[in-house]
Protein backbone atom coordinates (compact mmCIF):
# COMPACT_ATOMS: atom_id res chain seq x y z
CA UNK A 1 0.00 0.00 0.00
CA UNK A 2 2.16 2.38 -0.40
CA UNK A 3 1.84 5.93 -2.46
CA UNK A 4 3.87 4.93 -5.79
CA UNK A 5 1.30 2.59 -6.17
CA UNK A 6 -1.42 4.90 -6.66
CA UNK A 7 -2.49 6.76 -9.88
CA UNK A 8 -0.57 9.57 -8.69
CA UNK A 9 -2.85 12.40 -11.29
CA UNK A 10 -5.89 10.81 -10.01
CA UNK A 11 -5.20 11.73 -6.51
CA UNK A 12 -4.02 14.60 -7.29
CA UNK A 13 -7.24 15.77 -9.46
CA UNK A 14 -9.36 14.65 -6.35
CA UNK A 15 -7.26 17.05 -4.20
CA UNK A 16 -8.22 19.39 -6.85
CA UNK A 17 -11.88 18.46 -6.77
CA UNK A 18 -12.03 18.57 -3.48
CA UNK A 19 -10.68 22.36 -3.04
CA UNK A 20 -13.45 23.37 -5.93
CA UNK A 21 -16.09 22.08 -3.85
CA UNK A 22 -15.08 23.91 -0.58
CA UNK A 23 -17.94 26.23 0.80
CA UNK A 24 -17.58 29.77 0.55
CA UNK A 25 -17.64 30.08 3.98
CA UNK A 26 -15.29 27.72 5.03
CA UNK A 27 -12.52 29.33 2.65
CA UNK A 28 -13.20 32.57 4.39
CA UNK A 29 -12.29 31.17 7.31
CA UNK A 30 -8.65 29.70 6.10
CA UNK A 31 -5.65 31.40 6.08
CA UNK A 32 -4.76 33.33 2.77
CA UNK A 33 -2.61 30.55 1.61
CA UNK A 34 -4.14 27.22 1.94
CA UNK A 35 -2.50 24.66 4.24
CA UNK A 36 -2.52 20.73 3.08
CA UNK A 37 -2.34 18.76 5.75
CA UNK A 38 -0.33 15.20 5.07
CA UNK A 39 -1.44 12.78 7.68
CA UNK A 40 0.48 9.58 7.36
CA UNK A 41 1.12 6.28 8.95
CA UNK A 42 4.24 5.67 8.19
CA UNK A 43 7.83 7.15 8.43
CA UNK A 44 9.36 10.32 6.49
CA UNK A 45 12.57 8.08 6.12
CA UNK A 46 14.80 8.18 2.62
CA UNK A 47 12.50 5.01 1.76
CA UNK A 48 9.39 8.00 1.44
CA UNK A 49 11.62 10.53 -0.16
CA UNK A 50 10.72 9.22 -3.95
CA UNK A 51 6.59 9.18 -2.73
CA UNK A 52 6.88 12.72 -1.45
CA UNK A 53 8.82 13.69 -4.53
CA UNK A 54 5.68 12.36 -6.45
CA UNK A 55 3.12 13.91 -4.75
CA UNK A 56 4.82 17.39 -4.96
CA UNK A 57 4.97 16.92 -8.67
CA UNK A 58 1.46 16.42 -9.05
CA UNK A 59 0.66 19.21 -7.05
CA UNK A 60 3.02 21.29 -9.41
CA UNK A 61 0.92 19.95 -12.57
CA UNK A 62 -2.03 21.32 -10.95
CA UNK A 63 -0.97 24.49 -10.32
CA UNK A 64 0.50 24.52 -6.57
CA UNK A 65 3.94 24.29 -4.92
CA UNK A 66 4.70 24.35 -1.53
CA UNK A 67 6.01 27.68 -0.24
CA UNK A 68 4.61 29.91 -2.82
CA UNK A 69 1.13 29.13 -3.00
CA UNK A 70 0.58 26.44 -0.59
CA UNK A 71 1.83 25.20 2.62
CA UNK A 72 2.13 21.52 3.68
CA UNK A 73 1.81 20.71 7.47
CA UNK A 74 3.38 16.80 7.55
CA UNK A 75 1.76 13.98 10.22
CA UNK A 76 3.87 10.89 10.47
CA UNK A 77 2.67 7.98 13.13
CA UNK A 78 5.88 6.19 12.29
CA UNK A 79 4.26 2.97 11.82
CA UNK A 80 2.51 3.55 15.77
CA UNK A 81 -1.52 3.52 14.38
CA UNK A 82 -2.58 4.73 18.28
CA UNK A 83 -1.13 8.29 17.41
CA UNK A 84 -3.03 8.94 14.13
CA UNK A 85 -6.45 10.04 15.98
CA UNK A 86 -4.05 12.55 17.62
CA UNK A 87 -2.31 13.58 14.39
CA UNK A 88 -5.49 14.01 12.77
CA UNK A 89 -7.49 16.35 15.79
CA UNK A 90 -4.02 18.33 15.54
CA UNK A 91 -4.53 19.16 11.82
CA UNK A 92 -8.15 19.73 12.22
CA UNK A 93 -7.45 22.20 15.26
CA UNK A 94 -4.68 23.84 12.74
CA UNK A 95 -7.34 24.59 10.33
CA UNK A 96 -5.83 23.07 7.14
CA UNK A 97 -7.68 23.25 3.86
CA UNK A 98 -7.81 20.12 2.83
CA UNK A 99 -6.24 16.77 4.51
CA UNK A 100 -4.15 13.91 1.97
CA UNK A 101 -4.55 10.73 4.01
CA UNK A 102 -1.75 8.67 2.63
CA UNK A 103 -0.44 5.19 3.62
CA UNK A 104 -3.68 3.07 4.04
CA UNK A 105 -6.77 2.44 5.78
CA UNK A 106 -5.70 3.79 9.53
CA UNK A 107 -5.06 7.28 8.11
CA UNK A 108 -8.24 7.24 6.19
CA UNK A 109 -10.17 5.97 9.30
CA UNK A 110 -8.29 8.78 11.61
CA UNK A 111 -9.44 11.76 9.32
CA UNK A 112 -12.97 10.31 9.28
CA UNK A 113 -13.17 10.31 13.10
CA UNK A 114 -11.66 13.68 13.07
CA UNK A 115 -13.25 15.55 11.01
CA UNK A 116 -16.81 15.97 8.37
CA UNK A 117 -16.34 19.18 6.95
CA UNK A 118 -12.55 18.96 5.91
CA UNK A 119 -12.37 17.57 2.95
CA UNK A 120 -10.81 14.24 2.82
CA UNK A 121 -8.72 12.74 -0.01
CA UNK A 122 -7.58 9.04 0.76
CA UNK A 123 -5.78 6.13 -0.31
CA UNK A 124 -6.75 2.93 1.06
CA UNK A 125 -6.09 -0.79 0.63
CA UNK A 126 -9.75 -2.26 0.79
CA UNK A 127 -12.96 -1.58 -0.44
CA UNK A 128 -13.73 2.54 1.07
CA UNK A 129 -17.78 0.89 1.08
CA UNK A 130 -16.77 -1.69 3.16
CA UNK A 131 -14.42 -0.05 5.69
CA UNK A 132 -17.28 2.68 5.94
CA UNK A 133 -15.42 5.12 4.50
CA UNK A 134 -17.77 6.58 1.92
CA UNK A 135 -21.71 5.40 1.18
CA UNK A 136 -20.74 4.51 -2.42
CA UNK A 137 -17.80 4.38 -5.12
CA UNK A 138 -20.15 6.40 -7.32
CA UNK A 139 -21.17 8.95 -5.05
CA UNK A 140 -19.05 8.92 -2.05
CA UNK A 141 -21.02 11.57 -0.32
CA UNK A 142 -20.00 13.91 2.87
CA UNK A 143 -16.08 15.03 3.32
CA UNK A 144 -14.60 11.55 1.99
CA UNK A 145 -12.92 10.87 -1.54
CA UNK A 146 -9.70 9.12 -2.35
CA UNK A 147 -8.29 6.07 -4.37
CA UNK A 148 -8.37 1.95 -3.57
CA UNK A 149 -5.54 -0.12 -4.17
CA UNK A 150 -7.34 -3.20 -3.48
CA UNK A 151 -3.72 -4.53 -1.96
CA UNK A 152 -5.79 -7.06 0.21
CA UNK A 153 -6.96 -8.65 -2.22
CA UNK A 154 -3.60 -9.58 -3.61
CA UNK A 155 -2.24 -11.76 -0.67
CA UNK A 156 -3.87 -15.02 -2.19
CA UNK A 157 -1.30 -13.78 -5.34
CA UNK A 158 1.49 -13.19 -3.20
CA UNK A 159 0.72 -16.62 -1.84
CA UNK A 160 1.29 -18.19 -4.81
CA UNK A 161 4.19 -16.30 -5.53
CA UNK A 162 6.03 -17.66 -2.53
CA UNK A 163 5.06 -21.47 -2.99
CA UNK A 164 6.30 -21.04 -6.69
CA UNK A 165 9.64 -19.71 -5.68
CA UNK A 166 10.02 -21.80 -2.72
CA UNK A 167 7.97 -25.00 -3.82
CA UNK A 168 9.43 -27.09 -1.27
CA UNK A 169 7.97 -25.01 2.13
CA UNK A 170 5.54 -27.06 3.70
CA UNK A 171 4.66 -24.25 6.12
CA UNK A 172 4.38 -20.80 4.74
CA UNK A 173 4.57 -18.67 7.66
CA UNK A 174 2.03 -15.40 7.25
CA UNK A 175 2.96 -12.30 9.27
CA UNK A 176 -0.38 -9.98 10.00
CA UNK A 177 -0.39 -7.24 12.07
CA UNK A 178 -3.91 -7.35 14.40
CA UNK A 179 -4.06 -3.88 15.11
CA UNK A 180 -4.73 -3.39 11.10
CA UNK A 181 -7.94 -2.97 10.17
CA UNK A 182 -7.71 -5.43 7.13
CA UNK A 183 -6.19 -8.22 8.73
CA UNK A 184 -8.70 -10.29 8.99
CA UNK A 185 -9.68 -9.64 5.67
CA UNK A 186 -5.89 -10.62 4.71
CA UNK A 187 -6.53 -14.07 6.80
CA UNK A 188 -9.32 -15.10 5.04
CA UNK A 189 -7.62 -14.80 1.44
CA UNK A 190 -4.55 -16.04 1.99
CA UNK A 191 -6.38 -19.12 3.79
CA UNK A 192 -8.38 -19.89 0.93
CA UNK A 193 -5.09 -19.79 -1.45
CA UNK A 194 -3.56 -22.08 0.99
CA UNK A 195 -6.35 -24.48 0.52
CA UNK A 196 -6.30 -23.97 -2.64
CA UNK A 197 -2.51 -24.79 -2.66
CA UNK A 198 -2.55 -27.78 -0.26
CA UNK A 199 -0.36 -26.12 1.86
CA UNK A 200 -0.16 -25.24 5.36
CA UNK A 201 0.23 -21.64 6.81
CA UNK A 202 1.13 -20.53 10.10
CA UNK A 203 -0.82 -16.99 11.15
CA UNK A 204 1.77 -15.17 13.02
CA UNK A 205 0.75 -11.67 14.77
CA UNK A 206 3.05 -8.80 15.62
CA UNK A 207 1.87 -5.48 16.24
CA UNK A 208 4.72 -3.38 17.78
CA UNK A 209 9.13 -4.24 17.71
CA UNK A 210 8.59 -6.70 20.40
CA UNK A 211 6.23 -9.21 18.67
CA UNK A 212 7.85 -9.34 15.84
CA UNK A 213 10.96 -11.05 17.79
CA UNK A 214 8.25 -12.96 19.34
CA UNK A 215 6.86 -14.25 15.78
CA UNK A 216 10.00 -15.13 13.83
CA UNK A 217 11.23 -17.30 17.36
CA UNK A 218 7.74 -19.24 16.94
CA UNK A 219 8.36 -19.56 12.96
CA UNK A 220 11.52 -20.96 13.54
CA UNK A 221 10.34 -23.32 16.12
CA UNK A 222 7.63 -24.34 13.80
CA UNK A 223 10.13 -24.69 10.94
CA UNK A 224 7.82 -22.72 8.60
CA UNK A 225 9.95 -23.28 4.63
CA UNK A 226 9.05 -19.20 4.03
CA UNK A 227 7.67 -16.19 4.88
CA UNK A 228 4.65 -14.16 3.68
CA UNK A 229 4.73 -10.35 5.26
CA UNK A 230 1.28 -8.96 4.70
CA UNK A 231 1.02 -5.88 2.99
CA UNK A 232 0.77 -3.17 6.11
CA UNK A 233 1.92 0.04 6.68
CA UNK A 234 3.59 -0.87 10.13
CA UNK A 235 5.58 -3.71 8.44
CA UNK A 236 7.13 -0.98 5.97
CA UNK A 237 8.13 1.02 8.45
CA UNK A 238 9.79 -1.76 10.19
CA UNK A 239 11.36 -3.48 6.87
CA UNK A 240 14.50 -3.07 8.11
CA UNK A 241 14.26 -5.27 11.19
CA UNK A 242 12.27 -7.84 9.25
CA UNK A 243 15.08 -8.28 6.89
CA UNK A 244 17.52 -8.65 8.92
CA UNK A 245 15.74 -11.57 10.95
CA UNK A 246 14.58 -13.06 7.70
CA UNK A 247 18.45 -13.41 7.16
CA UNK A 248 19.17 -14.36 10.47
CA UNK A 249 17.22 -17.51 10.71
CA UNK A 250 17.25 -18.24 6.72
CA UNK A 251 13.94 -17.48 5.99
CA UNK A 252 13.22 -17.05 2.23
CA UNK A 253 10.40 -13.90 2.34
CA UNK A 254 9.87 -12.93 -0.86
CA UNK A 255 8.47 -9.00 -1.52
Amino acid sequence: MQFDQLKRREFILALGGAAAAWPLVARAQQPAMPVIGFLNSMSSDWLFTPFIAAFLKGLKETGYVEGQNVTIEYRWAEGQYDRLPDLANDLVRRRVTVIAATGGDPSALAAKAATNTIPVVFNVAEDPVKAGLVTSLNRPGGNMTGVSMLTAALEGKRLELVHELVPSAAVIAVLLNPNFAEAGTEAGIVDAAARTLNRQIQILNAGNDHDIDVAFAALVQQRAGALLVASDPFFFTRREQLVTLAARHVVPSPP
